[in-house]
């Protein structure tokens, strides 16, 4: 798992401005960002339509008593500026009339013990717990998340998840009522229910501030928009990776350089062509810590607002289940294959005389590898793209236990040749 703790952020953005309104056109898909000439004075306008149409339709008969509610995602690399214009949006939409906003930071959301030291008792068979802890935490939050999605959009009390802590559900109900969804009356995690004029009375934009740099966790998100018919968008902040490591080590708790380039490698930025649920996707340019206001990302925001995802049908579904048994299978099948590469080369090494003093080091090289490989076909990226290229495998499982064999033997060299 790769820490995205930042607690220092990148340098502020312009605020949105106001000036003559034109006409708003719908976003070009994963379209880069460019600000056009005038590019102020579009967005209050498409801002201020959007929001007299959601009001008209809300008191058709059809609308009555359904939230309107909107998924918004920020991705990518560390100190690209992400929670710099998620503040901004957080505090100039409610400005304008038509939308209320809240913003979920990951940071914030996600305790920052999660990416501390291994917990305490940690064997060398298991030297990296950070995964586990990780994918636990943001487990938790979506489950959060959806139960507050399905309370607005249903009309139904707002409980806590079954699978969640109590911690996570109360951090989550504290974020809530700091933002003005929920009565800061409300004091106990299982009575969050009153919620505010703010939540219900008009169409509401969620924020969710993280590094998403997987295509896979943004699209748990979407499934949960889709699962409750809600609205769906992306921005994605594309970012030198030379400028990301400049501003964050201006941060009083830097991340290590080798965390945000390891990111770097992985991060899979949206692709259209490949993946149709990212359609309503922008592509950011934020080196120079260009404004927010350009019409693109307003237009996106009312475009996605306008047209919810639809709920697949019940086969879809059942095939994305089977699709993920499988997967699971794989990568069960492939950690078993590993562990025995891994007791295979640690008795290599001790016939060569490796030191005991150095075989605890070697476990622990080995196994953090392994789990690197195993996130890896997780996600269906293969980052080892060379020596998975030469080998010619088609099957992803084959070619990462045959990428791992060939890394693991070069691990053990360096111990047995030193």
């Amino acid at each position: 798992a790769v820490s995205r703790r930042r607690p220092h952020r990148s340098p502020q953005l312009p605020p949105l401005t106001s000036g003559k309104p034109r006409p708003r056109r719908r976003p070009r898909a994963c379209a880069q960002q460019r600000p056009p000439a005038g590019a102020a004075d579009g967005p209050l306008a498409a801002l201020a339509a959007t929001a007299a149409a959601a009001e008209e339709e809300d008191e058709q008969p059809d609308g009555a008593g359904r939230a309107r509610v909107g998924l918004c995602v920020l991705c990518g690399l560390p100190a690209a500026g992400k929670s710099t214009l998620a503040r901004a949006l957080r505090r100039r939409l409610p400005q304008r009339p038509g939308w209320a906003c809240a913003l979920l930071d990951y940071d914030e959301l996600i305790p920052p013990e999660t990416f501390g030291p291994p917990e305490p008792g940690a064997g060398p068979a298991e030297p990296s717990p950070l995964l586990p802890r990780w994918k636990r935490s943001r487990r938790e939050l979506l489950q959060c998340l959806e139960r507050f999605l399905r309370a607005v959009v249903t009309g139904s009390p707002l409980s806590a998840p079954a699978t969640a802590t109590q911690p996570a559900w109360e951090r989550f109900l504290a974020c809530c009522r700091g933002q003005g969804l929920l009565s800061s009356a409300e004091s106990d995690a299982g009575a969050g229910r009153s919620w505010t004029h703010a939540a219900t009375s008009r169409p509401l934009y969620l924020i969710l501030d993280d590094n998403f740099y997987y295509q896979s966790m943004r699209y748990e998100v979407y499934q949960l928009a889709r699962k409750y018919s809600l609205s769906f968008c992306q921005l994605f902040l594309e970012c030198p990776l030379e400028c990301c490591l400049q501003r964050n080590r201006l941060r009083s708790h830097p991340l290590p350089d080798q965390t945000i380039c390891l990111m770097a490698r992985r991060i899979e930025m949206p692709d259209l062509k490949k993946n149709v649920w990212e359609q309503n996707s922008l592509i950011l340019k934020s080196s120079d810590c260009t404004s927010e206001d350009n019409e693109q990302i307003i237009s996106l925001l009312a475009a996605a607002l306008e047209n919810p995802v639809k709920q697949n049908e019940e086969n879809t579904e059942q095939k994305e289940a089977d699709r993920a048994i499988c997967a699971a299978s794989t990568v069960h099948q492939a950690d078993q294959t590993c562990r025995r590469i891994i007791s295979q080369t640690m008795k290599d090494a001790k016939d060569k005389n490796v030191p005991s003093s150095e075989m605890k080091s070697l476990a622990e090289e080995l196994n953090k590898l392994k789990a690197e490989f195993l996130e890896d076909l997780r996600q269906g990226n293969e980052l080892k793209t060379q020596i998975c290229i030469q080998n010619q495998h088609s099957d992803p499982a084959t070619s990462v236990i045959s990428s791992f064999q060939h890394e693991a033997t070069n691990v053990v060299n360096k111990y047995i040749l030193k």
